[in-house]
């Protein structure tokens, strides 16, 4: 989606220039997953507009591949984001009858996947419209046809579904899964409200063979490989949440697909996460992996000097 957010974050509704960018749940866990080093192709449909265009060509810019269907008939969805306290930041979205929202099986091109693959959705996606939810469906049935593995982010937007039942389709989503990242009340709408532990050994009962709860400035919770993990957060001074959880996805699956440890792969998925909230906008503070190499080596300073 187009980002517009203020020129100076200090003005809030007060503000009179905005800057334009771009953001979303599964383009930015791509920005992040070609800056650390890895293939991301990203599929969706943007509207033949100013907006779209700027999404198309950032991306590339990213090194991120793209399989994208331009909608002559609707507009690019747009989000605003406002300071609306210290360290608190406000979203408005703009999706209803966006190209976005009009997403079909058909505008994927499936056959990218192939069993070194693997696919990542999100919560978001099904909420927006029927036949968005179609193409989720057809996409994590011609992952799993194709061997790959198939992950899945809660990303719980309460705006899209009111009168309708998340819980349902994320419980259901998540069966289907081979991974799954939460937060806590995300992973609750799934298995009920426990103890954190709990919450992933229940999600994991469900079929998935890692659970990732993410859980902000206190760390991370993993199940994976028959293993509990937990992982404190970096201690920082956040600029701006917005985009750190598709961060951590990122550094989550990036290790994942270079054969890394779960180890690593937790290590990586908080340290992206940190990194993400120390500048303003959804991807623009995600990681490179040679800024990753000198977090690592500067002893517990998540600031690079």
């Amino acid at each position: 989606m187009a980002l517009f957010r203020p020129a100076d974050p200090t003005e809030g509704e007060n503000a009179t220039d905005y800057r334009l960018s771009f953001g979303g749940a599964e383009s930015n866990v791509a920005v992040g997953i070609a800056r650390l080093g890895g293939r991301a192709v990203w599929m969706g449909r943007v509207g033949d507009d100013v907006a779209g265009r700027r999404i198309r060509r950032e991306l590339r810019a990213e090194g991120v591949e793209l399989r994208v269907t331009v909608d002559a008939e609707a507009s690019t969805g747009s989000m605003m984001k406002t300071e609306i306290a210290p360290g608190r930041v406000g979203v408005q979205y703009w999706r209803a009858g966006s190209a976005g929202s009009r997403l079909h099986p058909d505008d994927l091109d499936l056959a990218v996947l192939t069993p070194a693959s693997v696919l990542h959705v999100t919560g978001i996606t099904p909420a927006l419209s029927a036949s968005a939810s179609a193409a989720v469906d057809a996409a994590m049935s011609a992952a799993r046809s194709a061997g790959a593995t198939v992950s899945f982010d809660v990303n719980h937007r309460p705006s899209l579904w009111r009168g309708r039942d998340a819980s349902a389709v994320y419980r259901r989503l998540a069966t289907q899964s081979d991974m799954v990242f939460a937060g806590r009340e995300e992973a609750a709408l799934i298995v009920g409200e426990m103890p954190d532990d709990e919450l992933v050994d229940a999600i994991a009962a469900l079929g998935p063979s890692t659970v990732a709860l993410k859980r902000g400035a206190e760390g991370a919770t993993v199940h994976a490989e028959g293993r509990l993990l937990r992982r404190p957060a970096w201690p920082i001074r956040p600029v701006d949440t917005v985009g750190a959880g598709d961060a951590f996805v990122a550094g989550y699956l990036a290790e994942h697909l270079g054969g890394a440890s779960l180890e690593n792969r937790i290590d990586t998925a908080v340290a992206a996460g940190a990194f993400a909230c120390l500048g303003r906008g959804d991807w623009e503070s995600l990681p490179h992996r040679r800024q990753l190499e000198l977090l690592a080596a500067a002893e517990g300073d998540p600031v690079v000097r």
